[in-house]
């Protein structure tokens, strides 16, 4: 789309039939040209095949990004232009989705065909990469230098049988610059349209080669500072809300928001007595700003907002993490004897991000867990009951034994606004080496050896939680018959410094007593990766078409990872998720094989017809032994026009955290309840079966059908957890694509279209919770085991409420995605300059998952995240020192998930979001050979995201939209230049 240079322009060549993301047929009629006497022919090496070749044609679609497209699209991060890419997913994590996230904050991990980081691999120069995630093999984009990447190869589909384990979905190869010399600077400035999302960069590359020609060195330093957005700087996210069709089930109800719906936990604190032979409250207080206990009110007394009690979540969220980079990359070789070269490879990345967060909502059964949070207000002294001085009167008068122990008791919840907001800050450094020889064994024959070892670390301090037992110290206050003043009940724990902690009201905690209860948690991960390897490849024979290709190696990998979360937070002594340690390691050893047989070339109806295989054997030491295997044909029946397909079998070996994970606290959102609604007449299985829960029968015959609150429905809890008899899974793949390169009076032409079916058999994935409880519900009762609802009320909890709902790793019945990748491009002379148009498109024909063996299939195809047409049309025009790009990128309507729309009885698809394009420009004028100047607009047209609000599917909390998959920022600009000595 844009300047294009010499080596780009031969890439398609070698590539022809691939579809590049930008100007590809100008790119291929240009590399047409006849190349100079002198030029020796050089066989290369495509992503997808080992075997180096004069004619490395792929018979699988490779998408090649070049240096000069990921210029022009000014990102700051590689993964903000892959997104774009219509062949890719929502990732898992990015800047914009993981603010929630309890580690690997600001991590950028890329998802080719939806299928999940796990299944796609993530390649430096052909090699494995370090994961950036602990427990995972997904790699942190962030550590990826944008301006040292001389092009990105993207090829989908089945490659296990060539790279090994994960490359199910397909690979994502990043070739960096080599044999650079000069100085190349590049700075950069930019800011959203509403002065927040600043971005600072620069970068500089260096390199230089020695005299004699035979080595070269370089390196590349870049610094970035980006800036928040917060929630409360965009209108559709400053205010708490949830969607208004959780409460009517009404499907033009879903997108309009009950506006505001604040947290009824909140910095005055809600405090709650009960009756205790009916166990009704008897008394409900919170208190204003001025110390007044006034009713409690989420939404106002009319329900417009007007003196609400409850608290504004979104005025202290981040929609966008703030994140600073540091990076240094450096290669070079050295031909140390003729034909025999030794290289390396070195790149370290630190990278720091701040998640923010509003403030804990502690409740006092985080405090009391034993007694539902009933809290004493008075404590035994000399065995008499003695008052807690800070329990005001209104409380203290309504207060009765409600549990039995002789004491009067209350509930509460608060914002603990004092202990400050939530969030983390984590360091990341990520650094990786490696080294290697290569070189000519004789003839065609070539070798290439290498070691290398990556690690990750990530440190991460969290604030704005307590400690559960010095709070629980810190509550039970008497006062001090010496002084008058309260002071903790306990000796002992007076002795290690409690200080009564008075709860009632806004502002009401001292300073001592905050120091007492607060708990800042820490969290130290370390994922290593140790890689050595070694292949030859070369012509085994000299056929009649061609010269029989073929390559044979060996690689050994070992991948580390442990994560460590202080002693409170493995406890749940923090009052937030109990997160045990997870530790694991594994190590594979693996022989490949791969060959390239010409049947036909130059004859009639066969220009070119080849034919290829691949084999891979793994012995793993968690799954034991492993086989992938690939078969591809290349047929060309008249010059400009190939046929091309490969079928193949991919493994993917479970990973650390799929395995060893032990039981973590998570705390599910969006689920809907199958019993909501359920009276005592309701006919259907379904509402037997809720019935016979003792705690959902209490509450329905108390309110008439079963009925949940706001406590309820933010109140879910359970375990996360890993399963170490998983089995490796596998992915059964077929493409079949057609390339169409004519010349024509305007250009040339690079028309393709290419057909692709993944089928994955024994998929590993998490069983998603709300399967788990309509499953339960409908007869399942295998599932049901995971499911726990309380008994009676507690605190402000109802009766039949789910309090936890546990979920872990299995091999499911599968995973299955198919559908059609088309692309057109030209470009040709328009005018005094050159047009370069491209357009990609992919549409999806299934997707589905089969969350267990015998399940029905849960439909993806269409739903938010996974639209059905995803497409791509960038256009480039340049002219003389002047150029000018564009890129729209086209999201097609998407639905709600069908498994929740289900719940509300309405038809999978029926709820949708509309289609939504993104629109970027640059323009870029040269005053000089060395010197460029650019200016950019990205979301040019400031398209807003659809409004996936709190409550449904999909949504990332503080962004109030799929903040993965739509921009949540709105219109950016951008300035810049750069300079070339």
């Amino acid at each position: 789309m844009f300047h294009r240079t010499k080596v780009s322009r031969a890439l398609l060549l070698a590539f022809g039939g691939g579809i590049v993301l930008c100007g590809a047929p100008a790119l291929a009629q240009d590399a047409a040209a006849p190349a100079p006497a002198a030029a020796a022919p050089q066989r290369i090496e495509v992503t997808g095949s080992r075997i180096r070749s004069l004619n490395a044609d792929s018979s699988s679609p490779i998408q090649v990004i070049s240096a000069e497209e990921i210029a022009a699209s000014g990102v700051s991060n590689i993964q903000e232009l892959l997104l774009k890419v219509p062949n890719t997913g929502t990732p898992t994590i990015s800047r914009t989705n993981s603010n929630f996230q309890t580690s690997s904050v600001g991590v950028s991990t890329i998802d080719l065909r939806n299928l999940g980081e796990a299944r796609t691999l993530v390649l430096v120069n052909g090699r494995r990469y370090v994961s950036g995630v602990p427990g995972d093999t997904a790699v942190d984009l962030n550590t990826i230098p944008v301006q040292f990447i001389e092009r990105v190869e993207i090829i989908t589909g089945g490659q296990s049988s060539v790279y090994g384990s994960d490359a199910v979905a397909g690979v994502v190869n990043f070739i960096m610059k080599k044999d650079f010399a000069g100085v190349e600077l590049d700075v950069k400035y930019g800011e959203s349209s509403r002065g927040d999302d600043r971005r600072r960069e620069a970068n500089l590359t260096f390199g230089t080669t020695s005299e004699n020609g035979r080595g070269n060195v370089m390196a590349h330093i870049a610094v970035s500072k980006i800036g928040a957005v917060y929630s409360r700087d965009r209108e559709a996210s400053a205010v708490d809300q949830i969607s208004l069709g959780l409460f009517t089930g009404a499907p033009g109800d879903f997108f309009t928001p009950v506006r505001p719906f604040f947290s009824s936990f909140n910095p005055g604190g809600t405090f709650t007595t009960f009756d205790p032979v009916t166990g009704e409250p008897t008394l409900q207080t919170t208190y204003d700003a001025a110390g007044n206990p006034v009713p409690v009110s989420t939404n106002g007394p009319n329900g417009d907002g007007v003196g609400a009690t409850g608290f504004n979540r979104s005025a202290f969220r981040t929609i966008a993490v703030p994140t600073n980079r540091a990076m240094f990359a450096a290669q070079g070789s050295y031909e140390f004897v003729d034909g025999h070269t030794a290289f390396f490879e070195g790149t370290y990345a630190g990278t720091k991000t701040i998640a923010e967060l509003e403030p804990f909502p502690l409740s006092s059964e985080d405090i009391y867990p034993a007694t539902g949070g009933l809290v004493p207000a008075e404590s035994f002294v000399n065995g008499v009951a003695v008052r807690n001085p800070l329990v005001p009167d209104l409380i203290y008068n309504a207060a009765q034994d409600t549990d039995g122990d002789g004491l009067r008791d209350y509930f509460f919840t608060r914002r603990i606004a004092e202990v400050g907001n939530r969030g983390a800050t984590a360091d990341r450094d990520m650094f990786r080496i490696l080294s290697g020889v290569k070189g000519t064994i004789t003839g065609t024959w070539e070798y290439d050896a290498y070691a290398a070892y990556g690690s990750t670390k990530e440190a991460q301090l969290s604030g704005g939680q307590v400690n559960v037992l010095n709070f629980r110290n810190a509550l039970q206050a008497v006062t001090d018959p010496l002084t008058g003043q309260p002071v903790c009940a306990d000796a002992n724990a007076v002795a290690q410094g409690c200080v009564p902690i008075n709860v009632f009201g806004y502002g009401s905690m001292s300073p001592a007593a905050l120091q007492y209860i607060q708990a800042p948690a820490t969290l130290i991960t370390k994922t290593t990766q140790k890689l050595v390897g070694a292949s030859v490849t070369g012509e085994a024979a000299q056929l009649p078409a061609g010269p029989l290709g073929v390559v044979l190696g060996a690689e050994y990998r070992k991948e580390f990872s442990s994560s460590v979360p202080d002693a409170l937070t493995q406890a749940g002594l923090n009052a937030g998720n109990a997160t045990p340690p997870t530790e694991g390691s594994f190590d594979v050893t693996e022989i490949f094989g791969e060959v390239n047989v010409p049947i036909l070339k130059d004859m009639p109806g066969a220009k070119l017809l080849e034919v290829g295989a691949a084999v891979r054997a793994g012995d793993y030491s968690t799954v034991g032994n492993t086989t992938s295997w690939n078969a591809n044909l290349k047929w060309e029946p008249v010059a400009d026009f190939r046929v091309r397909a490969t079928s193949s079998v991919s493994t993917r070996a479970p990973n650390i955290n799929e395995l060893f994970a032990p039981p973590s606290q998570d705390f599910p959102a969006d689920l809907v309840d199958p019993c909501l609604g359920v009276t005592l007449t309701s006919t259907t299985p379904q509402s037997e079966r809720c019935r016979a829960d003792p705690g959902v029968l209490a509450n329905i015959q108390r309110n008439g059908a079963f009925t949940l609150n706001q406590p309820d429905l933010q109140g879910i809890s359970g375990f996360n957890r890993g399963n170490p008899d998983l089995n490796d899974e596998k992915g059964k793949s077929l493409t079949f694509g057609l390339s169409f390169t004519p010349r024509t009076s305007f250009g040339r032409l690079n028309v393709s279209a290419d057909y692709f079916k993944i089928e994955i058999d024994r998929a590993i994935v998490q069983t998603p919770r709300q399967f788990i409880l309509d499953q339960c519900y409908s007869g399942d009762e295998s599932l049901c085991q995971f499911i726990d609802r309380r008994e009676q009320a507690t605190g402000q909890n109802s009766a039949g409420s789910i309090e936890f709902i546990d979920a872990g790793e299995t091999n499911s019945g599968g995973r299955f995605s198919e559908g059609v990748d088309l692309a057109f491009g030209i470009t040709s002379k328009v005018g005094p300059g050159e047009l370069s148009s491209q357009l990609t498109w992919t549409h999806m024909l299934q997707d589905y998952q089969v969350p267990l063996p015998g399940a029905e299939r849960d439909q993806i195809k269409g739903e938010v995240g996974a639209a059905k047409d995803k497409a791509l049309l960038t256009l480039g025009y340049d002219w003389g020192n002047f150029g000018l790009a564009s890129a729209v990128t086209y999201i097609g309507p998407s639905a709600l998930d069908d498994q929740f729309l289900v719940q509300f009885g309405l038809a999978p698809g029926s709820v949708k979001v509309k289609e939504k394009f993104y629109t970027d420009f640059q323009f870029k004028y040269s005053p000089t050979k060395s010197t460029e100047l650019y200016l950019g607009l990205q979301n040019a047209f400031d398209t807003k995201p659809p409004p996936i609000i709190t409550g449904l599917p999909a949504n990332d909390t503080g962004a109030e939209t799929d903040a993965g998959t739509y921009d949540p920022i709105g219109r950016r600009w951008y300035v810049g230049m750069r300079i070339k000595l």
